[in-house]
């Protein structure tokens, strides 16, 4: 018999996971559009350099953001660090 803190716990874990890889999807277009301004990458990335000052803010306010999600998110779901 499955409980409801098992179900919770698993969608906590989920809903985690999926914060972590947005994370580290917005953090991929930051490197990849600094590479782009080294001429170090071919497609994509940011136009200059006021850009890519910008799209770091957005990113570590989002990561800041999903951060803080990850937290109340473990907090409901009630899963225990090991």
């Amino acid at each position: 018999m499955v409980t409801i803190k098992e179900v919770k716990s698993t969608i906590a874990v989920a809903i985690a996971g999926a914060f972590g890889f947005i994370i580290a999807l917005i953090w991929k277009d930051i490197i990849i559009g600094a590479m782009k301004l080294a001429n170090l990458w071919q497609e994509g990335g940011f136009a200059d350099t006021t850009a890519l000052i910008i799209g770091i803010v957005v990113a570590i306010v989002i990561t800041i953001v999903a951060v803080f999600g990850i937290l109340i998110i473990t907090k409901w779901g009630g899963v225990k660090k090991e």
